[in-house]
Formats: C-alpha cells, sequence, structure tokens
C-alpha cells in the first residue's frame, strides 16, 4: 500500500470511491432513479391505499402493460442508435385490426400471426431505410410510418372488430397460477421479448454496434462497423415489436380496432427515457426501459385507485419526463467536461 493512500483519511478515501464509482457508472444513474422512483411509488401507494402491493395487483401490472413493454423494448433498439420511431402506436392497430379481420374470415393463428409481425416489419423498413438511404430525418420518417399505418388500419375497417378465436383468446385467459401470483402467455410473450432485447443490446456484436452508432456514427463507420445495416435494422426490430405488440394488445382487449393506440409511441418514448435512456443516443438499456413501463403503469394504476381522472397520469408523467430529461442533461454536460 502506497503512503499517499495509508495517510489519506477515511472520509477522503470513501469520497474518492464514490466520485470514482459515479464517474465509471454515470450512464445507469437515470436507471437507477428510475428504480428508486418506482420503490418510492409502491411504498406511497401501500401506506395510502393499504392494498396496493398485492399479488393481484402487481400480477395485473404486468398483464396491463404487456403491450408497452414489447414497444419499449423495440423503442430502446432505435433510440440508442440516435433515432425516434413515431410508428409504434398506429402499426399496433394496423396490425390488430388486421389480425382481427382475418381471422374472422376464417385464417388460423399459426398464419395470421406471423403475416401482421411481417406488416409490422415491413413498416420498419421502410422507416429505416428512409433514414439510412434518403437522408430523411428520423422523426419525418416514422411520422410518414404514423400516418401510413393509421390509414392502412382504417382502410382494414373503420369499426371495432371483435375476435373470438380461441388460440388468440387463450394468450389473455390462461393463467398460470403461483400461489397468489398468476401470470398470462401475453405476460410471458412480454417478458420473453424484453429478456431477448437485453441479451442482444448487452452480450452480441449487433447489440455493441448499436452503442456505437449513437455514440459516434462516423468512429462507428471508421471502425468498420456495419452502420447501414445497423440503423435500419432497429427500425425493423421495431416494426416486428409494434407487429407482436397489435397481437397482444388484441388478446388483451378481446377486439381490433382502427383507433388503438393514438397517443402510445409518446407513452413509449416517456418509458424508454425515463428508464434511463438518452435522447441523443449511445446509452439505455432494455432493463431500465422495463422499468419506466412499470413505474408508468404504476402511476396508471394508483389513479384509478384514486378514482381520479386519467388525464393526471399524463400530467404525472410529463413532469417525471422533464425531471428526467434534465438528469440525462446533467450527465451529457460532465461526460463533455471528462473528455
Amino acid at each position: 500500500m502506497s503512503t499517499t493512500t495509508s495517510t489519506t483519511p477515511p472520509r477522503a478515501r470513501v469520497a474518492a470511491y464514490t466520485r470514482t464509482f459515479l464517474d465509471r457508472h454515470s450512464s445507469l444513474m437515470p436507471t437507477f432513479a428510475a428504480l428508486f422512483i418506482f420503490v418510492v411509488l409502491l411504498v406511497v401507494a401501500q401506506a395510502h391505499f393499504g392494498n396496493f402491493v398485492t399479488p393481484l395487483n402487481m400480477s395485473a401490472l404486468l398483464l396491463d402493460n404487456a403491450y408497452l413493454l414489447i414497444l419499449a423494448v423495440g423503442m430502446t433498439f432505435v433510440i440508442v442508435t440516435g433515432g425516434i420511431d413515431l410508428s409504434v402506436g398506429s402499426v399496433m392497430a394496423f396490425t390488430g385490426i388486421s389480425a382481427a379481420v382475418l381471422l374472422g374470415d376464417g385464417h388460423s393463428a399459426a398464419v395470421v400471426i406471423p403475416v401482421i409481425i411481417l406488416g409490422g416489419a415491413a413498416i420498419g423498413l421502410m422507416i429505416g431505410v428512409l433514414v439510412q438511404y434518403f437522408d430523411v430525418q428520423p422523426f419525418i420518417a416514422s411520422l410518414a410510418g404514423l400516418f401510413l399505418a393509421r390509414g392502412l388500419a382504417f382502410v382494414v375497417s373503420l369499426s371495432s372488430i371483435r375476435v373470438e378465436n380461441d388460440s388468440v383468446l387463450w394468450l389473455q385467459t390462461t393463467r398460470y397460477r403461483f400461489g397468489e401470483w398468476y401470470i398470462t402467455p401475453t405476460g410471458i410473450i412480454a417478458l420473453a421479448v424484453a429478456a431477448l432485447g437485453a441479451f442482444v443490446m448487452g452480450y452480441t456484436r449487433f447489440g455493441r454496434t448499436i452503442y456505437a452508432v449513437g455514440g459516434n456514427e462516423q468512429s462507428a463507420r471508421l471502425m468498420g462497423l456495419n452502420v447501414a445495416r445497423t440503423k435500419v435494422l432497429v427500425y425493423v426490430i421495431s416494426g416486428v415489436c409494434g407487429g407482436l405488440a397489435g397481437l397482444v394488445l388484441t388478446a388483451y382487449s378481446g377486439a381490433g380496432y382502427p383507433r388503438n393506440g393514438i397517443g402510445t409511441e409518446l407513452d413509449v418514448i416517456a418509458a424508454v427515457v425515463i428508464g434511463g435512456t438518452l435522447l441523443t443516443g449511445g446509452t439505455g438499456y432494455v432493463l431500465g426501459s422495463v422499468i419506466g413501463v412499470l413505474v408508468y403503469g404504476t402511476i396508471k394504476t394508483m389513479i384509478a385507485f384514486q378514482g381520479a381522472e386519467q388525464s393526471w397520469t399524463r400530467i404525472i408523467i410529463g413532469l417525471m419526463l422533464l425531471m428526467f430529461i434534465v438528469v440525462q442533461r446533467v450527465i451529457v454536460v460532465r461526460s463533455e467536461r471528462r473528455r
């Protein structure tokens, strides 16, 4: 042990270690903050209502937000590259109403499910091509995708269509129980998508390329990484998630409706940002987005318990989003200073 270390006061050493830890893990701080807020929300809700943190309510939290969780995974891929996808809510509506119509025409779920997922992927591919090869801003390209998918949804049907296919309804009506806890196949699908997304982002070459592109696209090109393919694929992944979310929402509601998902893209972006993903790209975690969705769902449930209007959900989420954007900006400024 060096003389400097041995003579440094314990309090100063702790402070130095703390600064080092924060510098090395600064990208995780927004995610830790989201987790802290989630825990605080649960504690406050339990203290106020007395019966909030129960197996039934916590199981329902995943059940009610499964479609949002799936969309958040795809959105995390896109935002980490520095892009944005405003089309996800409309893609979800388009694939959901398409599934309802196809199932109503007698087609089997084994045919319909791949078709709607491919439909979502096709819209994502279009957005990715516009962004990468036509140099269209992601906001504009995905806005075009939003109008296209919403228009197609209204072309398919102008009214709600009930789903009576047992295979699709099974995804929502089935309960796998563990004591007082339960999970549905839609919840399993959402968790599986999140786990797969976290693995791809954290442990594959493609995931590392996503972070590199979001951090500095020019440097990623100089490193020989396939930037074009990566930027297109993240939008395809988001489109696939939109198609899958359409299936989950259709199973959840028992019907397809062309007006489903209006404004959902903003909910998804808010959940992803609250979970710690930087809008500037380069930093973000699927696990953080999962926490962000849980925070959003908990706030919505608390407001429902209180009997207040759901417009308060938007107000609270808006204030939280503003807070997290400020936190993110502080982190970016600190990172630039260190460089």
